[in-house]
């Protein structure tokens, strides 16, 4: 299974910005999918879920209400879209396919993710 990131970029506070992440060689519309975020020196932090049907998605508390995750099982794609981005947005942000379907609050958890794409930096000027 591979996984595809693609989309960031640099954009200056308060604009929009939507990552993609392209799945092959599995089964797409079976998997959890995550997004994750990373900075040197910080631990790697959960952006945002949503299960195989799309029905159910999760947030992190720092992106609640300003992104928003969503898939295209038709397409082998999960998207990422980022408002009102701000500074402490910049990271490498990686997305993630998982085979099982954790409960709501455990989406958060890398341990329920199997595969990991590249990371694609987004990077947000003041």
């Amino acid at each position: 299974v591979q996984l595809q990131a693609s989309g960031g970029g640099l954009v200056q506070a308060g604009d929009s910005l939507t990552l993609s992440c392209v799945v092959s060689g599995g089964t797409f519309s079976t998997y959890l999918m995550g997004w994750f975020r990373h900075n040197p020196g910080n631990d790697r932090e959960f952006v945002a879920g949503i299960r195989y049907t799309g029905g159910t998605t999760n947030y992190g508390s720092s992106v609640r209400g300003r992104f928003k995750i969503s898939r295209d099982n038709r397409k082998n794609t999960v998207y990422l879209q980022m408002n009102r981005l701000k500074p402490e947005d910049t990271a490498a942000y990686y997305c993630a396919a998982g085979r099982g379907n954790p409960v709501m609050s455990a989406m958060n958890l890398e341990r329920f993710y199997d595969y990991w794409g590249q990371g694609t930096q987004v990077t947000v000027s003041s």
